[in-house]
């Protein structure tokens, strides 16, 4: 156990690496010491963030790499660039947290999650929406078993259009893996973590129909999904689904969850931050408004970056394994790849067809 300062490289930093940035200074004992971007706009804008002189600040993930200023790096630069840039921060023997999407194909994400497996630092996936505190506690209570066995999951996520990106990169599923993959890799995640079961069919509908549409770059219009339903079938039985619209801006919540068994329901709802439990013996509705003392910066996820730092930091300092492994981060891209194989093929797909 190491009680020195967590010095941490920051690469790729458009919005979510600045979001990481600021994270990672609100926690005692952890600094960013160095930061990466191609792109010079970005770089000069983490930097002043960040407090960093010139000699720590590159243009190349490489050069920062080999600088020997960082214990630990975030990667949070474009999707399709992960697979490629996570060979070399594994090979470097660095401590790690991988932005989602892991990758954006199966292939790439099996990839460095077996090259990943022989390491000995701490390879951490960045999948923060397990930490937002009413999802967190939506989860507690059905391992407490509340709810009995899970039969089903229900996810809305009814939000805003994709921001605009550096290079508007976030436009094209070549790009992104698609919105299945891009976006909703968290709610696959959360699906299998609350099912704690392999899932083994998926089956959805969706389509770009209000999005992006009227916006042309070199004269090619976007192609990313902005509304689907997608089913997934668990191995014990669970059915889960993922209700997503992105053109709802006005909902009042932009994620709600709902996990029944044949005990009870329970209930998450963000950013409203409060769980409903409800049961079947007619016993009194419970609502639980929720907070999470610990963070201290809410960011752009009601302080779930923050806890998923926390833990991330405990990890490297207390040389524990990860919490949320690349195996969940694979796992989060298979599904939304096999959602995507659905809509285009229009039929439900096995799982052993993607993996």
């Amino acid at each position: 156990m190491t009680t020195d300062t967590i010095r941490y490289g920051v690469i790729g930093t458009g919005m979510m690496g600045v979001e990481h940035i600021e994270n990672i200074n609100a926690i005692d004992g952890a600094q960013v010491t160095a930061i990466s971007d191609p792109d010079e706009g970005s770089r000069t804008t983490a930097q002043a963030i960040a407090g960093l002189g010139d000699d720590a600040v590159f243009s190349d993930h490489g050069q920062l790499l080999e600088s020997g200023l960082v214990d630990a790096v975030v990667l949070a630069s474009p999707n399709f660039t992960h697979a490629d840039i996570l060979d070399d921060i594994i090979a470097s023997g660095v401590h790690f947290l991988a932005e989602k999407p892991l990758a954006t194909t199966v292939a790439d994400a099996r990839r460095v999650t077996d090259a990943a497996a022989s390491s000995d630092a701490v390879c951490w996936m960045g999948l923060e929406y397990r930490y937002k505190p009413p999802i967190a506690r939506l989860i507690e209570e059905v391992r407490s078993g509340r709810v009995g066995d899970v039969k089903m999951i229900a996810i809305r996520e009814h939000r805003f259009p994709f921001l605009e990106k550096v290079g508007d990169w976030n436009r094209f599923t070549r790009n992104t893996g698609g919105t299945l993959v891009e976006k909703c890799c968290h709610f696959f995640d959360l699906m299998t973590l609350i099912a704690d079961d392999e899932p083994i069919r998926v089956f959805a509908s969706g389509a770009q129909d209000v999005n992006h549409l009227d916006e042309s770059y070199d004269g090619e219009v976007p192609d990313m999904l902005d509304n689907a339903y997608v089913i997934v079938d668990y191995r014990g039985g669970t059915r889960a689904l993922l209700d997503l619209c992105m053109f709802a801006e006005g909902s009042q919540n932009e994620q709600e969850l709902a996990v029944t068994g044949d005990k009870a329901k329970v209930e998450a709802f963000v950013p409203e931050n409060f769980v409903r439990i409800s049961h079947r013996d007619g016993s009194p509705v419970e609502t639980i408004p929720i907070d999470d003392e610990r963070i201290t910066y809410q960011g752009l996820h009601e302080g779930s970056s923050f806890l998923e730092h926390l833990d991330f930091f405990e990890a490297i300092r207390n040389e524990q394994p990860p919490k949320v492994t690349l195996e969940d981060g694979f796992l989060s891209v298979a599904i939304g790849i096999a959602a995507h194989r659905s809509i285009d093929e229009g039929r439900p797909v096995m799982m052993s067809e993607v993996l």
